[in-house]
């Protein structure tokens, strides 16, 4: 009897079968967390992503762009990495070229460029693709013209973040955004900028990533900024 025929038997005179698949959607709607209305959630959201170092400006769709440049003052940034073939790319371009600040984008094979890649480039830009309320994290969808290395090699990483599509937990992102179907070959889970105590528990920030995580995130009319720093 061959080894796969003998662990056959033995299953078989054990009476063993397969186990049932786990309910994990009646799991996650049981378990998940809940809040008492939507500024409730983007407040916990909030604190939770500030728990771990990461900045939130609260902006308006006529005005993000300005905040961006704001930030990037304010940090002195020389360049920003620029998603150019994208709509909000194209928005802050206008913005960051105006203020004098330098515009960067990957118009060329990275390997011609990939010293200064890593070495001279100050911010990288990108969108969001939803958000998660539950632990405080933004989601992104890698693409050909907002590739991964956009947000996980610049010393600074500013993201848009439209908050109307924010989802309590991982399991409500994954069938909200209908990712089984169609999900890029990376995605990337962010929750603040890149840290490690590996060395003596001595937290240190930036070490395999962005040192500085800045969300901007757009409002709905109806909440505004005052409604979600109330007793935060």
């Amino acid at each position: 009897m061959s080894a796969r025929n003998n662990i056959l038997a033995k299953l078989r005179q054990a009476n063993a079968y397969p186990m049932d698949e786990p309910k994990t959607f009646d799991y996650y709607a049981e378990m998940s967390p809940t809040w008492e209305n939507e500024i409730a959630r983007l407040k916990h959201w909030a604190k939770t992503m500030r728990a771990v170092k990461t900045e939130i400006y609260w902006v308006r769709p006529e005005n993000w762009a300005q905040t961006l440049v704001q930030v990037a003052k304010e940090k002195g940034l020389k360049n920003i990495l620029l998603p150019l073939k994208t709509e909000h790319g194209q928005q802050a371009r206008s913005a960051v070229t105006a203020a004098g600040i330098e515009v960067k984008a990957f118009d060329k094979p990275i390997e011609d460029w990939k010293d200064a890649f890593f070495a001279d480039i100050d911010a990288g830009f990108t969108d969001v693709r939803c958000g998660i309320a539950h632990t405080g994290t933004v989601m992104l969808f890698p693409t050909p013209e907002q590739p991964r290395s956009q947000s996980l090699v610049p010393p600074v990483h500013i993201c848009l973040f439209d908050t109307e599509k924010m989802y309590d937990t991982f399991h409500h992102a994954m069938q909200g955004e209908n990712m089984a179907a169609d999900m890029p070959t990376n995605v990337v889970l962010v929750s603040g900028p890149s840290k490690t105590a590996d060395i003596q528990l001595t937290l240190a920030f930036g070490a395999h990533g962005p040192r500085d995580m800045v969300v901007l995130a757009v409002l709905p009319a109806h909440i505004s900024p005052e409604q979600l720093e109330e007793a935060a």
